[in-house]
C-alpha cells in the first residue's frame, strides 16, 4: 500500500519560503508523475505544481509561476515543492500526489491521480 506524506508546512510572513516534501513509501514512485493541489475551505481543490516521471517536465498554474519550484528525488521516492515570494493568496492546504499519467496534472484532472497525501497546511500572514 502505498503512502504519501507531507511535511514543511507551517505559518509564515507574506514574502517568505517554505520549502514542502512529500515521501512516499511502500513502493517505488519512479514510473509515476508528481503533483500538488492546495484547497481552501468551501473550494474546490486547485492543481498547483507537478513533474513527469521520466524526463521531468514540470507544469505550473498560473498564479505560482515564477515563484514555486517543484522537483523529485527518485532515490529518495520524495518530492518537493520550494515555495518563494509567498502571498497571503497562498494560504491553503497543501496535498501531494502521483499520477501514472502526467496528462493528469496537464490537464489539472485531481480525479485522475491515483495517491494523495494527507495534507499540510501553510498559512501566510499579510
Amino acid at each position: 500500500q502505498v503512502q504519501l506524506v507531507e511535511s514543511g508546512g507551517g505559518a509564515v510572513q507574506a514574502g517568505e519560503s517554505l520549502r514542502l516534501s512529500c515521501a512516499a513509501s511502500g513502493r517505488p514512485l519512479n514510473a509515476y508523475s508528481w503533483g500538488w493541489f492546495r484547497q481552501t475551505p468551501g473550494k474546490e481543490r486547485e492543481f498547483v505544481a507537478a513533474i513527469s516521471d521520466r524526463d521531468s517536465l514540470t507544469r505550473y498554474a498560473d498564479s505560482v509561476k515564477g515563484r514555486f519550484a517543484v522537483s523529485r528525488d527518485n532515490t529518495k521516492n520524495t518530492a518537493y515543492l520550494q515555495m518563494n515570494s509567498l502571498e497571503s493568496g497562498d494560504t491553503a492546504e497543501y496535498y501531494c500526489s502521483a499520477a501514472l499519467n502526467f496528462l493528469a496534472y496537464v490537464r489539472g484532472d485531481a480525479c485522475r491521480v491515483q495517491y494523495w497525501g494527507q495534507g499540510t497546511q501553510v498559512t501566510v500572514a499579510s
